[in-house]
């Protein structure tokens, strides 16, 4: 049943849970045979779905394309945001001005937000359940203060443009995209966004693999080094890591430079 509904990692653990208890049945003579067995290969392979991201070498071409957007200026601000932070999707629409604290610069996406009245899944905070903390660039803090022209009463940082009350729907960035002449299956959409920066910062090879997992919110299967890495946090790296991403950004406007060579030129790690 569980399959049916398409919960396929729920059935692969069922799967395992079972086999594990009658392995233990027939090792301590209860039972003969594992019957769990003969159910190895009976659920459908799950084919990992990557999200569509543009080259970088594409960059000049998105930017310009988001800066001539026509659409609510709240979404366009939305778009360049979740470029510039690459946070998930519900992170970013559900996100409240109490999150943010702009004399420190930083962005902290709860485990869990308090939930908005007749807004599903309002409730929903970091993907990881823990808080997040997202370092802002000085792009991203020009940015959110002009959003506070649009703030609403409720608190929300991306307010519906047709309700105040409500936040901005989980399509905007993606339809505002498409407007843009992307085709979001194919070409890029906004969860592609996190694929892009994260590419950004390997290529350029100025960052620890610990401090990019560690911003991407990434779930360590490592039990021991995914300890290591929640404790040691990186924050300091990782501020230095955002500001780089949004002034590489900015470097992409006129023509493209690629992380390596744009790494040459602004080493925030030699300052």
């Amino acid at each position: 049943a569980a399959e049916a509904k398409q919960i396929y990692e729920i059935a692969s653990r069922l799967q395992q849970r079972i086999s594990a208890v009658m392995r233990y049945a027939v090792q301590s003579g209860i039972i003969r045979y594992n019957p769990a067995l003969d159910m190895a290969g009976a659920l459908t392979t799950v084919k990992r779905q990557h999200r569509p991201a543009l080259d970088l070498s594409r960059l000049p071409e998105l930017l310009s394309r988001i800066d001539g957007y026509k659409g609510q200026p709240v979404t366009q601000l939305a778009v360049m945001l979740n470029l510039l932070v690459f946070i998930r999707s519900s992170e970013l629409r559900y996100a409240r001005w109490s999150e943010i604290d702009i004399d420190n610069a930083m962005w902290t996406i709860p485990a869990e937000r308090e939930p908005l009245p007749g807004v599903k899944f309002s409730h929903r905070g970091s993907k990881m359940r823990t808080p997040h903390l997202v370092p802002l660039s000085k792009q991203a803090v020009a940015i959110l203060a002009e959003l506070q022209t649009w703030a609403g009463e409720n608190g929300l940082i991306f307010t519906g443009a047709h309700d105040p009350r409500k936040p901005i729907s989980e399509n905007t960035v993606n339809k505002a995209l498409r407007v843009m002449g992307y085709d979001t299956t194919r070409d890029v959409c906004g969860h592609g966004f996190r694929a892009m920066a994260c590419s950004a910062l390997i290529e350029s090879g100025l960052w620890s693999r610990d401090a990019v997992e560690r911003q991407m919110s990434h779930q360590e299967r490592n039990g021991v080094r995914a300890a290591y890495i929640h404790k040691a946090e990186h924050l300091e790296e990782r501020r230095l890591m955002l500001q780089w991403w949004a002034d590489f950004l900015d470097a992409n406007r006129e023509r493209f430079i690629s992380p390596f060579e744009y790494a040459k030129i602004n080493n925030p790690l030699k300052q």
